[in-house]
């Protein structure tokens, strides 16, 4: 045997090829699920472009040798203060330059009126420059803190006159404004259509309906389809062990063909001459199948598919996901369904478990219930819009032990809900998880919760406690998992 084969090395080579593509592929969509997190990408956004700005803006000065090193320090302060809360009181850009010139404007006021020489700082010019410049950005509303600094700064330019310091705090002020509105605009605003996965995608819908046909469930999926154009729903009946050897007893009678999927695809579709050799029963569900498509092609204006398969449902569930490029999964959740949702948690698509209570067809009035930012969160407040649609009432709500949490618990709800374009009500509430899902189940059609894998619970928002309460609510419920990183 020669000691080198080429067709090994070959095979060799492109496997570590495939494996280095999978690899970076993880490591880029991790990457994304972490930015969807709003204050990450704000971090990212301070340490990429209030550098950038500096160095752009320090590149320009040097052109000019009488502009002065102090230039610098309020607009850096200025940039990080504008980028890490780009929605905060003092992210306006026009607030922004109009603070910056009428404190190096207060500054030189006070230069004039106390008679100090420039680049010597008097106890009357300091405290004379602090007054002036608290007075007229509180007059014409443009309070901003690096307004103080330039108020300072101006007292100690030496290589720079005044009136040079105020142009220059002006013009680079506009720069770093202008750079501050673009990003904003373009990408912080924007952000939802390309860092969130389930704006880009979640629009071609799998529902396994294991417990017979659920019009509801149904629906359910229909919905979350409809609301992007190239949305499809498929519905799919998984067929019982029982069902496949009757079928198969009943194909061996008659020497003709079961009309079932025992092997590696499920049967997509299902014609009129397939549908007559299934047994009698299998054959009503699936007469009833698609009339509940007809019927979502109908009301919903989306394409529908349906599929027969056999065997274990999270097998015939995940083999038809793969083969109809389903990116979504809706599968009913109840008692009996549970290992099964975990299963399907657990795979590489994202899933929207559903418990109908009620029966009904449609959510105009969605709670989600949030737990902590990220991409479940932005997932949940997609479904939740898309579900209400035009005219529909979608509210996000978190649960604080304390008074000192509300502020902060105030923003998160509002990152989270401004990168939806339709109205959003936003809910801080002092009490449990479960208590207020409780309370405010009559006042809306769905509540949607977040997922977690592993051993624990399967509602990651809920205590034991509160499980037991929420088991009792009269309220459809809807369970977010999205798919793990691959």
């Amino acid at each position: 045997m020669p000691w080198f084969d080429p067709e090994l090395a070959t095979g060799w080579l492109a496997a570590q090829r495939r494996h280095l593509r999978r690899s970076y592929q993880r490591r880029l969509a991790a990457a994304s699920r972490w930015l969807e997190n709003t204050e990450n990408l704000l971090h990212v956004s301070v340490l990429v472009f209030v550098p950038l700005l500096v160095a752009i803006v320090t590149g320009l000065s040097n052109a000019l040798a009488e502009l002065s090193f102090l230039l610098f320090p309020p607009l850096a302060s200025g940039a990080y203060t504008l980028f890490a809360n780009p929605e905060g009181e003092y992210a306006a850009p026009g607030r922004f330059v109009a603070g910056l010139t009428l404190g190096a404007l207060s500054g030189w006021a006070a230069l004039l009126v106390s008679g100090s020489p420039t680049g010597v700082i008097s106890p009357t010019s300091a405290g004379l420059a602090i007054f002036l410049v608290g007075v007229v950005t509180w007059a014409f509303d443009v309070e901003e803190p690096a307004a103080f600094s330039t108020a300072l700064l101006v007292l100690v330019t030496e290589q720079a006159s005044p009136r040079a310091y105020v142009v220059s705090v002006t013009v680079f002020g506009a720069v770093v404004a202008v750079a501050f509105s673009v990003w904003r605009r373009r990408v912080y605003e924007q952000r939802a259509t390309f860092l969130y996965g389930t704006v880009r995608a979640d629009d071609h819908v799998l529902v396994p309906l294991v417990d017979g046909v659920d019009d509801a469930l149904a629906a359910f999926g229909g919905r979350l389809a409809a609301a992007h154009d190239a949305g499809k729903v498929v519905l799919l009946d998984v067929v019982s062990e029982q069902e496949v050897a009757a079928a198969e007893r009943a194909a061996v009678a008659g020497e003709g063909s079961s009309g079932l999927d025992t092997g590696e695809s499920a049967a997509a579709d299902p014609g009129a001459e397939a549908t007559e050799s299934l047994p009698s029963g299998v054959r009503q569900r699936v007469t009833e199948l698609e009339a509940t498509a007809d019927r979502l092609r109908r009301e919903l204006d989306v394409a529908c598919e349906v599929a027969v398969a056999s065997g274990d449902p999270f097998q015939a569930t995940r083999r038809t996901a793969r083969e109809a490029n389903c990116d979504l999964v809706v599968p009913p959740f109840s008692d009996a369904t549970e290992p099964f949702v975990q299963q399907v948690f657990e795979s590489d698509v994202d899933a929207v478990a559903l418990r109908a209570a009620d029966g009904h067809e449609s959510w105009r009035r969605v709670l989600v219930m949030i737990a902590r930012p990220g991409d479940t969160a932005h997932a949940m407040v997609d479904f939740a819009d898309r579900l209400a649609g035009e005219g529909g009432r979608v509210s996000v709500c978190t649960c604080i032990d304390s008074e000192r949490e509300r502020r902060r618990a105030e923003e998160k709800l509002a990152r989270v809900a401004e990168t939806e374009t339709t109205p959003i009500e936003t809910r801080v509430i002092e009490s449990s998880p479960g208590e207020f899902c409780a309370s405010a189940a009559g006042f809306y059609d769905l509540i949607l919760v977040g997922a977690t894998r592993g051993d624990g619970p399967l509602l990651s928002v809920f205590s034991p406690a509160d499980l037991e309460t929420l088991a009792e609510v009269d309220c459809d419920l809807g369970i977010v998992e999205r798919g793990p990183l691959r």
